[in-house]
């Protein structure tokens, strides 16, 4: 612009994005290449304290069975052992995703869904 044109009532501005649903919420995705926060996802980290805990419980000897925990935390047995199950992360992606550097598509709902046991193949499908 000039000093002699007149500035405008209206700006109009376009950012492409798109939503995504990451732990129960959506989010804002800017596309490839655009500098954009990282956030952790709360949903996914308090999961893995809850597997790690859980865990400890189990090899104290506090209690003998996962059954017998989930019983005593009144949660579901299948819920607790899939849950469970994220302890087998690598300790890599485990770091990742504390501190909010996952890839977008890592969320608790996938990975209450089978991986593999493999730390190299769990990088190469969550890396």
């Amino acid at each position: 612009m000039t000093r002699g044109t007149p500035i405008p009532d209206t700006v109009t501005l376009h950012v492409p994005f798109r939503t995504v649903k990451r732990g129960g919420r959506r989010e804002m995705q800017m596309p490839d290449g655009a500098m954009q926060p990282r956030r952790t996802d709360s949903t996914l980290v308090k999961a893995l304290a809850r597997a790690f805990r859980w865990k400890r419980m189990l090899e104290s000897g506090e209690f003998a069975t996962i059954a017998e925990l989930a019983e005593r935390e009144g949660i579901a047995f299948t819920y607790m052992a899939r849950v469970l199950r994220l302890t087998l992360l690598a300790p890599n992606i485990v770091e990742a995703i504390l501190d909010g550097n996952q890839r977008s598509d890592v969320t608790l709902k996938g990975l209450m869904e089978p991986f593999p046991l493999e730390w190299r193949s769990q990088m190469a499908l969550l890396s």
